[in-house]
């Protein structure tokens, strides 16, 4: 059963890759990297069905990894090469919006959630992804720098096939790509952490946070780097609608309070995590 939910959900993904390309990517001629880029090409140039573009460099590389990568990496990147150029062909193709920068922030920002998808799952839609895992194991080249290569020289082609604006968007549409992806990586669930440091109203303050906004804080131990005297710091994690109340609050108690605010990436635990109602 789990190993089915796996596959749902790289599927799932899959789905989610093919509209991004058929409906927003694809239509406005962006081709922004991979073999879906170069599918995008064909199809204009050539006349070639993307689907069967796809398909064709798939196999090409899922034989590369069989030869160069071993067994392991070809049976990891079996399902996705099948699967995503089946995605590509039964998902239909059409222009939600004539807008080409809107499809662009829209696609690349649905093609980054399926991305990210397949990479929590340790799953590809195979194509590109293939060559950086070669140039690691045999030129020792960083993947992400391998894969920059790879989708550079898809949107230099796509330069001579649609034109400087095309080429530009495409650009674009990775850099949103990556900025997505590392946000979904990151954790959505984000917080400030607060450290207080006051001289006379620590106790104070904790309760008054404990007290308008019901969170609990951690005191840590600390030592001056000047005086190397003793001290405690007080550490609280609350929302973004919380701050505003705990900033209000050392402000009222001790405004020679010294503040320490971090923006964190996710948070889990009690009072931050979902719990369903069992």
């Amino acid at each position: 059963m789990k190993v089915l939910k796996i596959y749902l959900k790289i599927f799932i993904a899959l789905l989610i890759l093919a509209v991004s390309i058929n409906m927003f990517l694809g239509p406005h001629h962006i081709a922004a990297g991979g073999v879906s880029g170069l599918g995008i090409i064909a199809e204009y140039t050539l006349g070639w069905n993307k689907a069967y573009v796809i398909f064709g460099l798939n196999l090409i590389m899922l034989a590369l990894a069989y030869c160069f990568l071993g067994k392991a990496v070809f049976s990891k990147m079996l399902f996705g090469s099948f699967v995503f150029p089946i995605a590509i062909a039964i998902v239909p193709e059409m222009m939600l919006t004539s807008d080409r920068l809107l499809s662009v922030l829209f696609g690349s920002g649905i093609f980054a959630i399926g991305i990210s998808i397949l990479y929590r799952n340790n799953a590809s839609s195979g194509g590109t992804t293939i060559p950086p895992l070669i140039l690691q194991k045999y030129f020792h080249l960083n993947p992400s720098i391998g894969l920059l290569l790879t989708d550079t020289i898809v949107v230099t082609i796509s330069l001579f096939s649609f034109g400087i604006e095309a080429f530009l968007f495409a650009i674009l549409s990775l850099i949103i790509t990556s900025i997505v992806m590392n946000y979904i990586e990151t954790g959505i669930n984000r917080k400030k952490s607060i450290m207080i440091m006051s001289e006379t109203a620590l106790s104070e303050i904790q309760e008054a946070i404990y007290n308008k906004v019901s969170r609990g804080a951690t005191l840590l131990d600390a030592k001056g780097g000047h005086t190397q005297s003793a001290k405690q710091v007080l550490l609280v994690v609350v929302s973004d609608q919380e701050f505003p109340i705990v900033k209000s609050i050392v402000q009222e108690i001790d405004q020679e309070a010294f503040v320490i605010v971090n923006q964190v990436a996710e948070v889990m635990g009690s009072g931050f995590s979902y719990h369903p109602i069992e």
